[in-house]
């Protein structure tokens, strides 16, 4: 019997024509590689709220939520993970690393240079190919 996918958010922070991407910690699933920061949904929760609470947790920073960049799937074998971006603007501090051990600040077309957690790069693509909020 499947089980249900883990819903998570992620951001796509744009800031002067370049995209945040985060490096997760070694000590992580998926360590080493880039993501758009965010996390779990929890139950009764909207993805735009938990996308602001994670990154309030995990980057110590406050966002606007703004469009839904693309829903995509992804089976890592002991899971499926259910990945929705949105785009976001940073709104007051700058994000301060905890749990990532990297911030980087990259053009679209300059995004496939890192090595991406698979859920990730459908967004990556679209970013790629010049979707903007």
């Amino acid at each position: 019997m499947a089980t249900d996918p883990i819903r998570v958010t992620g951001a796509v922070i744009v800031r002067d024509g370049t995209v945040m991407a985060a490096q997760r910690g070694a000590h992580k699933s998926q360590g080493g590689l880039w993501e758009f920061p965010g996390g779990k949904i929890e139950p009764g929760e909207a993805p735009q709220e938990a996308l602001a609470r994670e990154l309030r947790e995990e980057l110590s920073c406050s966002v606007s939520v703004g469009e839904k960049l693309t829903t995509t799937a992804h089976d890592y074998g002991t899971a499926v993970v259910e990945l929705t971006t949105f785009f976001c603007t940073l709104e007051g501090t700058e994000p301060q690393l905890s749990e990532h051990q990297a911030l980087a600040w990259l053009p679209p077309e300059r995004l496939e240079e890192l090595e991406w957690a698979p859920a990730d790069v459908p967004a990556v693509r679209l970013l790629v190919e010049g979707a903007h909020p």
